[in-house]
């Protein structure tokens, strides 16, 4: 059978007039267009400072989210980024990966052979302005949503979560720390939603701080006693004024379980700095 070019011609317009027509009415989300992270660099106190990036394409037309994620002590920002992969469950916001510094450590590495973050504030702040740093530059070259600017750190990484809430609080929508303390931290904290990730089981940051530190945090947010099951492990508990606490409790030791990846990311999409 025979076809006219013009029969052709007239079925590759309707088709582009239907296609058009869904994308205004919301049938059909044009796809994200994904990005290759890429390392930066910062000249922080003399001392170059790297971490790795991604960037989606809107983010220089759009209001764009951060989520700011810290590995642990002997962690890198390699790890860290293929360890979550927050870029594709929420490929609208920027997703940076920052690399630690040789730190002693709290709990391990007394010598300060590997990489990690401060964990109290001191002399130097050395990490807190790489922070500031990474922010300025986020905010110079791109389109950033203020209301919507978050953290997240496991081990030595949720430790220094917990100072970037002590320290640099008002810049956060919200917070998720793992398998870390707040700590001596507990009395400059302000009330922000949180989310914080610990194991039953953990061996290096004791169960039993961490309860202390989630007891703590309840009480400052003003939440209900009772919470609400929003995952298997997590319970998320209402607040009276509008700082929401997750307590995602987990039958395993000091480490990040993947399934939690949704669950924070689930409860930065819903928090919004006034």
């Amino acid at each position: 059978m025979k076809i006219k070019l013009s029969s052709l011609f007239s079925i590759f317009i309707l088709a582009c007039f239907c296609f058009v027509t869904c994308l205004t009415f919301g049938k059909v989300k044009p796809r994200i267009i994904q990005t290759e992270p890429q390392t930066l660099e910062w000249r922080v106190a003399g001392v170059t400072r790297k971490a790795l990036v991604y960037i989606p394409v809107s983010a220089k037309t759009k209001p764009t989210p951060i989520i700011f994620a810290y590995h642990g002590h002997g962690g890198t920002m390699q790890h860290m980024y293929n360890g979550r992969r927050f870029d594709k469950l929420w490929p609208e916001a920027i997703f940076i990966c920052p690399q630690g510094l040789k730190t002693v450590g709290a709990l391990t590495d007394p010598e300060g052979k590997l990489p990690g973050w401060q964990m109290a504030a001191d002399t130097t702040n050395s990490d807190l302005k790489f922070f500031d740093a990474m922010l300025q530059t986020l905010k110079k070259d791109y389109k950033i949503d203020d209301k919507r600017i978050y953290v997240t750190g496991h081990s030595n990484g949720g430790g220094f979560t917990y100072l970037l809430w002590a320290m640099r609080g008002d810049v956060f929508a919200a917070v998720a720390p793992s398998s870390a303390v707040a700590a001596k931290l507990m009395p400059l904290l302000k009330p922000k939603p949180a989310l914080h990730i610990m194991g039953e089981t953990d061996p290096l940051v004791k169960p039993a701080w961490q309860r202390m530190t989630c007891n703590y945090l309840l009480k400052l947010n003003k939440c209900q006693q009772t919470g609400q099951k929003i995952s298997e492990y997590a319970t998320e508990y209402p607040s009276a004024i509008g700082t929401p606490f997750v307590w995602y409790l987990h039958p395993g030791g000091h480490v990040y379980p993947s399934e939690a990846d949704a669950v924070v990311i689930d409860f930065f999409k819903k928090q919004l700095k006034p």
